[in-house]
């Protein structure tokens, strides 16, 4: 997989954002990719040096329209914490 595959989006919650003040950021990744592949597209993506990897999976919500009945996609969301001497990722360019 290519890095930019693995890297979906950035997750901006008031939460993730508390956490961006310790050099730790939230991203939504691909399902499949494991703590090394996601260590590695963001220090190729964004030029950091990653110190620590989280990953949570969270499975997909049961919903309604009508009488049909179905599933949300299932996620995975990785926390990254960068090491004290890396630089920062900038999502918002004030």
């Amino acid at each position: 997989m290519d890095a930019r595959d693995i890297i979906k989006r950035p997750v901006i919650t008031e939460r993730s954002t508390d956490l961006m003040a310790d050099k730790k950021y939230t991203f939504e990744v691909d399902v499949r990719a494991n703590k090394t592949q996601v260590k590695d597209s963001i220090e190729e993506i964004f030029g950091v040096k990653v110190e620590k990897v989280n990953i949570m999976n969270y499975k997909g919500k049961f919903k309604r329209m009508g009488k049909f009945g179905g599933y949300t996609n299932k996620r995975r969301k990785a926390i990254v914490k960068l090491t004290a001497d890396s630089k920062e990722i900038e999502f918002f360019e004030v």
